[in-house]
């Protein structure tokens, strides 16, 4: 009787179309700010949530009705709108109890924080965390929690069976089109595949954020912050209730928390290998792994060095309980931003004002280009396209000193070194097209040049603290126009979505296969 009902429950969720399910799944989330005003004695919030909520469930339970007996006919590549409809209408809806509890701005900037939020952006438009009340701190960073898993089930369910984000490096067919091997019951059953993957994930995502809940409660963290920020590290989205880092209570013993947590997202292997690339099921052979703790100890070195060098100009010295800190400053934004998420480290000022140097803005935005692993949160170019490079310069050095050399590489190297390089060189050269396009949109809505780059490189690496880190004055998204804004929303978008999976979305050929 047990299995009948399941069995029952499934074909209902297989037949829904997913957006209704992602819409469900969001009008039910409101309800957990609802509470949390409702416990703080602000009734006003509490409406605003709860009965937007009520309204998303009624409208989704109509539309369900009349939907029920019909089969979806698209599959993957169906799925794929869907995550374009997510993160581009979605939005909208997510944006009504924002715009009405706050009261106090325009519903174009309700629906800008909460792009920025379902798309793990975590652009901050209210700088001031006193602008918000804590349930609406509470829903920015659930939302972007919400869009994380979606972006963790997309990457298995979608994106890995369609040679997309970052899987077209390893597979055997083309970008945009269904391959075997991945998912090989993708073919036939794209729904049943999509609630497979969901409920092998989502409590693997859920339990991690709590385990990262509770011991940043453990070490002293305050209760709105430590769930916020455990959420916006297992979505990379960077959202904090209180400004970042700084305002934190845990100090050192919370950096180390969220660090070990960020590793989650320098590759899938962390907490999955079902999309492992054949001979990387370990994660010390993994080389997202491997190139990504290269890249944070390398950096990490550099900026070190450069903050001795401001010290021995400045005619200082630094003590050894110093050092000790600016390293760990180091380090600990250095995977930050590698990983996208944009946290900084309550040391990294302290470097800076040590050594009398600037923020640098270069760099930082430099490891937000290179992004995390592929499958998880992080956005960015991501480490395993950044490998294929890698393997194929070796290799074309190699070539240069001995043309007749054969790669020493393995089968599964080989492969990358070549056909994975040239599909990862095609994706760099389209991200900075698409770089340059955002740029010149930007300026023809009155942003400076150098605003424009930081905004740009912000949005399609989905960094949003990116925008307040990286140059000397932070830039105030609240004074935009609104072309402005509604272009950094189509560039978070992209940026989230990635460029290959928008021209799989807009060839005709892919549909009609």
């Amino acid at each position: 009787m047990y299995r009948a009902r399941h069995q029952k429950r499934v074909g209902v969720m297989r037949r829904l179309p997913l957006l209704l399910l992602i819409w469900g799944v969001a009008s039910l989330a409101m309800w957990i700010p609802a509470a949390y005003a409702l416990s703080l004695d602000d009734h006003d919030t509490s409406r605003s949530f709860f009965y937007s909520g009520l309204l998303g469930i009624f409208v989704v339970s109509l539309i369900a009705l009349a939907l029920m007996n019909r089969e979806p006919r698209r599959g993957t590549l169906g799925q794929l709108a869907v995550m374009l409809s997510s993160f581009t209408v979605l939005p909208l809806f997510l944006a009504v109890p924002l715009h009405d509890a706050l009261g106090n701005t325009s519903f174009l900037n309700a629906y800008f924080d909460m792009v920025s939020a379902v798309t793990t952006t975590g652009a901050d438009l209210f700088p001031d965390p006193a602008r918000l009340t804590a349930p609406l701190h509470l829903w920015r960073a659930l939302v972007g929690w919400m869009g994380g898993l979606l972006m963790w089930i997309a990457a298995a369910a979608i994106l890995a069976p369609l040679s997309l984000g970052g899987f077209e490096v390893t597979a055997r067919g083309q970008p945009g089109r269904p391959v075997s091997g991945v998912a090989q019951s993708e073919k036939t059953d794209p729904r049943g595949h999509l609630i497979r993957v969901t409920r092998a994930l989502t409590p693997v995502y859920a339990g991690l954020t709590v385990v990262m809940w509770v011991l940043l409660l453990i070490a002293g963290e305050q209760g709105l912050t430590a769930v916020c920020h455990a959420m916006s590290v297992m979505a990379t989205s960077g959202i904090s209730p209180v400004g970042g880092l700084e305002g934190s209570t845990a100090g050192f013993t919370g950096e180390a928390i969220l660090f070990l947590f960020l590793f989650f997202a320098l590759s899938r292997l962390t907490f999955s290998t079902d999309t492992a690339t054949t001979g990387y099921a370990r994660l010390d052979k993994d080389p997202e792994f491997r190139i990504g703790l290269l890249i944070v100890l390398a950096v990490a070195a550099l900026l070190f060095f450069r903050v001795l060098a401001g010290v021995a100009e400045l005619g200082l010295q630094i003590e050894a309980f110093q050092a000790l800190n600016v390293i760990w400053g180091m380090v600990f934004t250095v995977m930050s931003f590698l990983t996208t998420a944009g946290f900084e480290s309550a040391n990294w000022n302290d470097a800076q004002q040590l050594s009398g140097l600037g923020t640098p803005g270069l760099v930082l935005m430099g490891l937000a280009l290179i992004g995390g692993g592929v499958a998880t949160t992080a956005g960015g170019v991501k480490l395993l396209r950044v490998y294929a490079l890698y393997l194929n310069g070796k290799r074309e050095i190699d070539r240069l000193i001995y043309p007749s050399s054969v790669s020493g590489e393995g089968g599964g190297n080989r492969r990358i070194q070549s056909d994975g390089a040239f599909i990862a060189w095609i994706f760099l050269m389209m991200f900075a097209l698409t770089l340059g396009l955002f740029d010149v949109l930007l300026a023809a809505t009155g942003v400076g040049f150098e605003h424009a780059m930081v905004l740009s490189v912000a949005a399609l690496s989905t960094t949003g603290p990116l925008i307040e880190l990286a140059t000397d004055t932070p830039i105030r998204l609240i004074d935009l126009s609104g072309g402005a804004k509604l272009t950094l929303c189509a560039a978070m978008i992209i940026g989230r979505l990635e460029t290959l999976a928008i021209i799989a979305l807009i060839t005709p050929n892919l549909w009609r296969d």
